[in-house]
């Protein structure tokens, strides 16, 4: 009789420590797709800045490329101007 006790409290505490194993299993499932979700949203965001940044950089080149036209034609200007009033005093004296 007392080893039938024994099987029977074996057993159960078998079938209560199969399903504190199964319930830590779940939890840790749900931890880690609440992580992973955590991961993901981050990686979105910073994908979402990088994009701004190609823009913006985009934006800055046609900005640059315009500047540096105005700054030839400025320079090709002043050139010419330099000129006109070299002339201009050698004539003078």
């Amino acid at each position: 009789m007392e080893i039938q006790w024994a099987v029977i409290i074996g057993a159960l505490g078998l079938i209560v420590a199969y399903q504190g194993f199964q319930l830590n299993k779940q939890k840790e499932t749900k931890s880690e797709s609440r992580q992973d979700a955590k991961i993901q949203a981050q990686l979105d965001y910073i994908g979402k800045g990088v994009d701004d940044i190609r823009i913006d950089l985009k934006a800055n080149e046609r900005q640059i490329g315009a500047l540096s036209e105005r700054v030839t034609r400025v320079e090709e200007s002043n050139k010419s101007l330099h000129k006109r009033v070299d002339k201009l005093e050698g004539k003078g004296e």
